[in-house]
């Protein structure tokens, strides 16, 4: 007993050394304990929000698929496995490679620099060589291509030309050296600005549609982390919005929710978008129109909900362009029964804060060039690089550029400014009523003489896509048979279907496209084949969890064959 209590004297004694490490552990053992349930509590939030912004269904696929995507990736790497799928690889690559790279011997190719300076005939000789030496190149100019070459005319080319040789050596980086080329630029930006009823806005120009979206998201994030404190950023885009907004979001690490559209009118489910938005949300997306089918949106709606919750909104018109402000001055804003009828779109509409436009698709300007526009120049700042720190003494230790490049050739704006010129208000409104009309001319025509045929939803504007709703058609069959007349057509899944992009060219080929287009359907309904391109693409990418990692490899493999001399 004795000792027992000489025991518990000395602890008693040693108590206010031991006080210290005791406190010490048990504040330790506190933080571990509050870190683990921040842990929990956030990762709860934003699991929370995952499956409030996807949904039960779509989350539970998503699991299923990445589970099934890892089971096959293991089966992969069976020896025998691998060894098949490399044999199908390799042919598709070759494939491929067959058809983008020339082969022969005779085949001149230029790999290293010469030895001395070419004349310009030996120049252009050996570029008509390059032109013909495939043997099957398509002719763009016999119009059977969707988009891809939207040409104004052959007196707009000399003008393009011309403006281009003026001001090839211009760059926009130095406007004291190239005065002229800045005021274009900005007349070009306030020009768009004014067709899309904002003509106190701000905007830039960009080298096309991909980098006007990319500048968008960027601003919006930036904005959001500047004035809301956002620093998991997240936006929300409908499953027909360009993939140039997952391009954005994948460079500037966003997290993107994608939301399915209306099976019927081919428009976001907004509901499905409402349940989306999260206090991490920084914008919406609305097309007009949008790239797979030619549709449009409801931007009042989207302006709605962007202006309640305070984010910005988005609308891509880089297709649409100087197509959809016309179609209320062409008196193409109701089609027949008001099938086409077209919603409100540009900055009249509150909530949206920029809209993307490309001035070289029905602009008409040469590729490379694209304008942004922003409801107010205060949130275009957050597009804007700056670099107060920089070393070089001759811009003061400063950089600044508008957009992603920093040198950027002043012949293109030059050129872009000539053909707004040439074209004026009149000529883009007659451009707009006979691409338009050409557009609805195939649209009417399915819909009545094309009964196994039908048209995704009711597109206003330039682009038609037409699915199978017939069991013994395939739709892709029927893209594949065009194809073998000459067409340049796309192929889009979800559902499987093929567009066409009218421009100026397809207004006279009108109906040559249609009479093909019967055709094709009649040669798909009795004798399809089944080895197709878009058959086999699509049926490559569906047929199988692991289906979208192989068109993920063979369109590397297309990237890399497209740098092969």
């Amino acid at each position: 007993m004795a000792t027992i209590r000489d025991k518990a004297t000395a602890l008693a004694k040693k108590g206010p050394a031991l006080k210290g490490p005791l406190l010490s552990q048990i504040n330790l053992e506190n933080a571990k304990t509050l870190l683990f349930w921040y842990v929990i509590l956030t990762q709860s939030i934003k699991a929370q929000r995952h499956l409030r912004a996807r949904g039960i269904v779509a989350t539970a696929r998503e699991i299923y698929t990445w589970i099934a995507q890892r089971v096959i990736h293991l089966l992969l790497r069976l020896p025998s496995t691998a060894e098949k799928v490399e044999t199908q690889l390799n042919k598709a690559k070759l494939d491929i490679e067959n058809k983008l790279v020339p082969k022969g011997a005779d085949v001149v190719r230029h790999l290293s620099l010469p030895e001395h300076g070419q004349t310009p005939e030996w120049i252009f000789s050996q570029m008509e060589l390059m032109d013909t030496e495939m043997g099957n190149q398509a002719n763009w100019r016999h119009g059977k291509l969707s988009g891809a070459v939207y040409h104004g005319g052959d007196d707009l080319e000399k003008v393009i030309v011309q403006a281009y040789q003026r001001y090839c050596v211009s760059n926009p980086l130095h406007p004291d050296v190239f005065p002229a080329v800045r005021k274009m630029e900005a007349e070009i930006v306030a020009m768009c600005l004014k067709l899309y009823n904002n003509p106190n806005g701000a905007g830039t120009m960009t080298s096309g549609g991909t980098e006007s979206i990319i500048m968008a998201v960027k601003t919006y994030r930036d904005w959001a982390r500047a004035v809301k404190g956002i620093k998991e950023p997240e936006m929300i885009i409908p499953a027909s919005a360009h993939a140039a907004f997952d391009k954005g979001a994948a460079y500037l690490k966003i997290k993107v929710h994608t939301i399915p559209v209306d099976p019927s009118t081919r428009r976001v489910d907004l509901k499905r978008l409402k349940r989306a938005i999260n206090p991490n949300t920084i914008m919406l997306v609305g097309s007009a129109i949008n790239f797979p089918d030619g549709n449009q949106d409801d931007i009042e709606a989207l302006g709605k909900l962007a202006s309640y919750y305070k984010i910005g909104l988005h609308v891509d018109c880089c297709l649409g362009s100087f197509i959809m402000p016309y179609l209320e001055k062409a008196s193409l804003a109701n089609g027949e029964n008001g099938k086409f009828k077209l919603l409100p779109f540009d900055f009249r509409v509150p909530g949206v804060t920029s809209i993307s436009c490309d001035t070289h698709k029905y602009g008409f300007a040469p590729k490379g060039t694209s304008v942004i526009m922003y409801r107010d120049a205060e949130l275009r700042r957050y597009q804007y690089y700056v670099n107060p720190h920089w070393s070089d003494p001759r811009k003061g230790g400063v950089y600044g550029s508008p957009s992603l490049s920093g040198s950027r050739p002043g012949a293109l704006i030059a050129a872009t400014w000539a053909v707004m010129q040439y074209m004026g208000d009149e000529g883009y409104l007659e451009s707009c009523r006979s691409i338009v009309k050409c557009a609805r001319t195939i649209a009417n025509a399915i819909a009545t003489s094309i009964p196994e045929l039908y048209v995704l939803g009711s597109p206003p504007a330039s682009v038609v896509a037409f699915g199978s709703k017939h069991p013994k058609v395939n739709v892709l069959e029927v893209g594949d048979a065009m194809a073998q007349r000459g067409w340049h057509l796309n192929a889009l899944s979800s559902p499987p279907a093929v567009h066409i992009a009218c421009t100026r060219l397809t207004v006279s080929m009108v109906d040559t496209f249609i009479a093909d287009l019967k055709d094709a359907v009649k040669e798909a309904k009795v004798a399809p084949s089944g080895k197709g391109t878009m058959v086999a693409l699509y049926g490559l990418g569906q047929s199988s969890a692991v289906g979208p990692s192989m068109v993920g490899q063979l369109a590397t493999a297309f990237l890399d064959t497209l740098y092969k001399a």
